[in-house]
């Protein structure tokens, strides 16, 4: 079953569980996807759509990080479970060996020697990864391989 069936079940399950931070979490995600879907006129893969849960996963953290610095607990609590929502629905991270791993066969299979060549080599590894790792850490990993 793909992430867009289980995210659509989901949200069926907690409409009538009556569980409103999952029912509303649920829809923005899949509010998210389909403005994707339109935007683009095409329907998205697996990837794409685990790309789009990462990103909403991120947004949230600074959400979350704005409401600890301004110390409003309510909004910090809200953005938390949001976040335990959307992560039930990614596969299980990577560590760091494991992404380490990856990027060297990325590195090889991409004859990457420079940083320069560092789109090639994420373009290789991206599909790969595809939301078990945050782009940002997926980069910093390429960068160090490649740099040292």
């Amino acid at each position: 079953m793909d992430t867009k069936t289980k995210l659509n079940d989901s949200l069926k399950d907690a409409m009538r569980a009556g569980d409103d931070v999952r029912r509303g979490t649920l829809r923005m995600v899949l509010a998210a996807i389909k403005q994707v879907e339109v935007d683009r006129r095409v329907s998205l893969d697996e990837a794409a759509v685990l790309g789009i849960l990462q990103k909403e996963i991120k947004t949230r953290r600074e959400s979350l990080d704005e409401a600890e610095k301004a110390g409003r607990t309510d909004l910090v609590s809200a953005a938390q479970a949001e976040i335990d929502v959307i992560s039930a629905f990614l596969p299980k991270g990577l560590d760091a060996d494991e992404l380490k791993a990856l990027v060297k066969e990325a590195i090889a299979e991409a004859g990457a020697t420079s940083v320069k060549e560092m789109g090639a080599v994420m373009k290789a590894l991206m599909p790969k990864i595809a939301g078990r790792a945050p782009g940002d850490q997926v980069s910093a990993a390429v960068r160090e391989l490649l740099q040292g």
